[in-house]
């Protein structure tokens, strides 16, 4: 039987992420995964997070993979000096110094293809899974697509998002709480609960959300061996 997951803010932690996808919720081929974006900065194995997903999609595991505001910072960084600037100052050495590389105009060209392919949001059926969330001010809140990437708000009165359950990212939140809107069933649904965060009270964890069962899977962060 086909499961829907969604996983979001890794940040290069990447033997949590292989510990919550493979031993935690054990992916199949007949599951869905829905990452979330932020898969780099501020971790220790950011390069080995995202050689785990290149993997997991030539393998033929349904993963569809959108775009966070770190990776809009590296690509952005490639052609605008200031955009560098923006993205150094939000731990991006981090992602050279794991690439091995000065910039990411360095970077080999399956992983700038890679950044490059990420999508801004999917939607199946009444669910909007996005990184950040909606500008909910504009006629068309699907065509503010940095919008998408950066901006997050606790509830939406846009009528084309009316009736929507939008699950993201980017602001993280602790489990208790994400569990909260859960079993409160709002209409927004965070589920980054801070792994790279681990010194902060109440975060360093990865979070699943098996979509159907509408439950919260956790594990703590682990650190690179």
């Amino acid at each position: 039987m086909s499961r829907l997951f969604a996983i979001s803010d890794i940040h290069g932690c990447y033997r949590t992420f292989y510990d919550l996808v493979v031993r935690k919720i054990d992916l199949k081929r007949s599951d869905r995964l829905i990452l979330l974006g932020d898969y780099i900065d501020r971790g220790d194995q950011i390069r080995e997070v995202i050689d785990f997903i290149i993997d997991l999609k030539e393998k033929g595991f349904d993963i569809t993979i959108l775009k966070g505001n770190h990776e809009a910072m590296l690509l952005d960084s490639i052609h605008d000096p200031e955009m560098f600037a923006l993205w150094m100052i939000n731990n991006g050495s981090t992602t050279l110094e794991s690439f091995g590389i000065s910039e990411a105009s360095r970077m080999e060209n399956k992983y700038l293809d890679f950044f490059s392919s990420l999508e801004y949001y999917k939607e199946i059926g009444n669910l909007l899974f996005v990184h950040a969330g909606f500008n909910d001010f504009i006629d068309d809140p699907f065509s503010d697509f940095e919008a998408m990437m950066w901006e997050s708000n606790p509830s939406y009165s846009n009528p084309l998002l009316k009736g929507k359950t939008i699950i993201h990212g980017h602001r993280p939140k602790i489990v208790d709480y994400v569990k909260k809107m859960i079993n409160e069933k709002s209409n927004v649904i965070p589920i980054d609960t801070g792994c790279v965060y681990e010194k902060v009270p109440g975060y360093g964890f990865l979070s699943a959300l098996d979509v159907d069962k509408m439950e919260l899977i956790s594990v703590h962060r682990q650190k690179a061996l």
